[in-house]
């Protein structure tokens, strides 16, 4: 293998996401913005179909719709999740991986991997308003929930749990790597968020009605190519902190090790002639 598992450093981990992400980035922005195409067309669709009604069917227009935006956006991102931590798992331990293998293997996964963001989207909105420290707290310790959800095939509960007791001991450092995820995922929106409001604003504010339906259209393209640029990068992240856990507190190299000289040994000539 040309990937050594080993223990490493914050800085060795988010080095090793940046590397993963820039070496095949054609292949993490496919998983993302593949699936971000459809609530694309969702959002196009939304916008096209505004029209002046009467207050309360507009009321009741505008309510089916974020319905629909936010089950549909829910289960497009929990299969983009699922695909990249199947994809990071095969080029981590030094396995081709493609965008069409990584989705045909999420299969079985998405309401877990769904269950699992809404827990913790709970828990750390309750835990947020509370106190603060509660809702970064179960940040920190469910980080790598998804990572065991999918490579080990667990119940979203079971899935939860096992990262709590991978990431015991290691609290820091997981924060230092949460937040420099989390800079990164909300900057780059903003980035390109930012200039398009302010110019919706004062097209608005100057009448231009044509104007501001171009930059409300320019908006969601924003904010697609956003998305796609940055998304896989946290899930990058504490995917390689799941195996680097692992590597810590079961030896799971050496496990990984024992594996592949056994499965050497199976289908070499000397084996095949000795059976």
């Amino acid at each position: 293998m040309t990937t050594a598992l080993r223990p490493l450093s914050t800085g060795e981990l988010l080095d090793r996401t940046f590397s993963l992400y820039r070496n095949h980035f054609m292949l993490f922005v496919g998983i993302f913005a593949l699936p971000r195409l459809l609530v694309l067309g969702l959002q196009f669709w939304q916008l096209a179909d505004q029209r002046p009604y009467a207050r309360m069917p507009n009321i009741f227009a505008s309510l089916l719709w974020s319905v629909a935006l936010m089950i549909v956006g829910m289960i497009m991102a929990a299969a983009s999740q699922a695909a990249t931590v199947i994809a990071v798992s095969e080029l981590h331990l030094d396995r081709p991986a493609s965008v069409t293998d990584s989705f045909s293997r999420v299969k079985g996964h998405l309401l877990g991997v769904i269950a699992i963001s809404i827990i913790v989207v709970i828990g750390m909105g309750a835990g947020l308003i509370a106190f603060i420290v509660p809702g970064v707290l179960l940040a920190i310790i469910w980080s790598v929930a998804v990572p065991a959800k999918v490579l080990e095939n667990k119940g979203a509960l079971a899935a939860l749990s096992r990262s709590v007791d991978l990431v015991k001991g290691d609290w820091g450092r997981v924060f230092v790597i949460y937040l420099l995820v989390l800079v990164l995922s909300i900057g780059v929106p903003l980035l390109f968020g930012v200039p398009i409001v302010i110019a919706t604003y004062m097209s608005a504010k100057a009448g231009m009605k044509n104007a501001v339906l171009g930059w409300q259209i320019a908006s969601l393209v924003a904010s697609f190519v956003a998305v796609s640029l940055v998304g896989a990068v946290g899930t990058i992240a504490f995917s390689l902190v799941y195996y680097d856990e692992r590597v810590r507190k079961e030896a799971f190299d050496l496990q990984l090790m024992m594996t592949t000289i056994d499965a050497a040994t199976l289908t070499s000539p000397t084996a095949q002639v000795g059976a």
